[in-house]
């Protein structure tokens, strides 16, 4: 009897959970790590490709401006939207990094990135409206669209378009019910950049539209071969756009959990009040290691974007000699995007076989949507050693596969 009234108690408590749980997706790179993590457990050698983060320390200075906060005794509850000194910070930054005039009035501080697209898209989205996101793609654009109850709409990135948007292809997707369009450059998985004519044609189809922008750009920093361009900068933008930023890429401030959004006047303090609800306010001492680091961090992140170059035509180079590999050179962030359609395998096949085989962690593409699907994302957030090693680890793989395929 016990046992009986013990499985109808899990039966029950199964369906009490709401409906729109199930519809959140998880993140594949996390889930891979955490597979990698029960591998070197038992021994394996394994070279780390999967992760996201930067492989460097945050800035002394920023460590240290957070320690003094911490002594000063700056540890209590403040203000939903943030402290007035960082929202006056991401003002000068914004200024300095896009030449875009914000007020403060118009910052609202999180506790890392997510809030933001997590938050806004509460904020914003209702049942049946549709939202047009990259496809391959962060995958927690969709995972929330789809939790709030709205249409996710994937816009395919295409390797022959450099990974970039095809406007005419985002312009056919647009439907009455289209209420905001999701833009991540540079973007991650493709290390893609759009460029000034990209954003301008974007600009004038939301103006046309009335459509909402969402614009991620926790990369913009992390930029190789131009400046980074925001729609932000173009006419009209500033009263239909909601931007988020962070500090985990930039500043190299993943596990400090702090980011930001700069939108429109009126809609910031219902982005706050969701603050209130869900967070209270993010961490004090954080939010003034946030305000050292966007006032007097240049120099640090010039030095950590300069490493990641290095590393970039590093792979550039390498991965052409690695015969049925072909990619697109990533403009930004610290992500290349391989085809391996060559090789027979699935996205996901091709991740087991080079971590069982190569002892090499990647990412599958469907872990950023469907038309991921024959590729994977190698990160090269780690040190040049280890990435010389990686790929010839992922040459020595292949070839065996290639061997295997012409036996067969």
């Amino acid at each position: 009897m016990k046992a009986t009234a013990s499985t109808k108690r899990v039966a029950n408590l199964r369906a009490c959970i709401a409906d729109r749980v199930c519809r959140l997706r998880g993140e594949g790179a996390f889930e891979i790590l955490a597979l990698v993590k029960q591998l070197e457990k038992q021994g394996k050698d394994i070279i780390h490709l999967e992760i996201g983060e930067p492989d460097f320390d945050t800035p002394e200075n920023v460590k240290e401006k957070a320690i003094q906060a911490i002594r000063e005794g700056h540890t209590y509850y403040v203000p939903s939207a943030g402290i007035d000194e960082l929202r006056e910070a991401v003002c000068v930054y914004m200024k300095r990094s896009r030449g875009v005039d914000v007020s403060p009035e118009e910052v609202v501080i999180t506790p890392g990135a997510k809030p933001v697209i997590f938050l806004s898209f509460l904020l914003l989205l209702e049942e049946g409206d549709e939202v047009i996101y990259p496809d391959p793609g962060f995958p927690a654009y969709r995972s929330i669209i789809d939790f709030v109850g709205a249409k996710a709409v994937p816009l395919r990135l295409r390797e022959e378009n450099d990974f970039r948007i095809d406007v005419d292809e985002l312009r056919r997707l647009v439907t009455p019910k289209t209420k905001m369009i999701v833009l991540n450059s540079p973007g991650n998985p493709t290390g893609s950049v759009l460029t000034r004519e990209d954003m301008a044609e974007i600009a004038r189809l939301a103006e046309e539209e009335d459509l909402l922008i969402f614009t991620d750009e926790v990369y913009s920093e992390i930029i190789y071969d131009e400046p980074h361009v925001s729609i932000l900068q173009f006419p009209g933008m500033k009263e239909r756009t909601i931007l988020l930023d962070a500090f985990s890429k930039t500043f190299a401030m993943t596990g400090w959990r702090l980011g930001y959004a700069v939108l429109p006047r009126e809609l910031a303090p219902l982005l706050a009040l969701l603050v209130t609800n869900s967070n209270s306010c993010t961490c004090t001492f954080t939010q003034m290691a946030g305000v050292e680091a966007l006032l007097n961090g240049e120099e640090a992140v010039r030095k950590m974007v300069a490493e990641f170059r290095r590393r970039r035509d590093f792979l550039v180079e390498r991965m052409r000699e690695i015969e049925g590999l072909t990619f697109v050179k990533p403009r930004g962030a610290f992500y290349i995007f391989p085809n391996i359609t060559a090789f027979g395998l699935t996205s996901q096949e091709m991740m087991r076989y080079l971590l069982e085989e190569a002892g090499v962690a990647t990412v599958p593409g469907t872990a950023f949507g469907d038309y991921g699907e024959g590729y994977i994302r190698i990160s090269f957030s780690n040190s040049l050693e280890n990435l010389a090693k990686a790929m010839d680890r992922i040459e020595e793989a292949l070839k065996k596969l290639r061997q295997r395929r012409g036996r067969l």
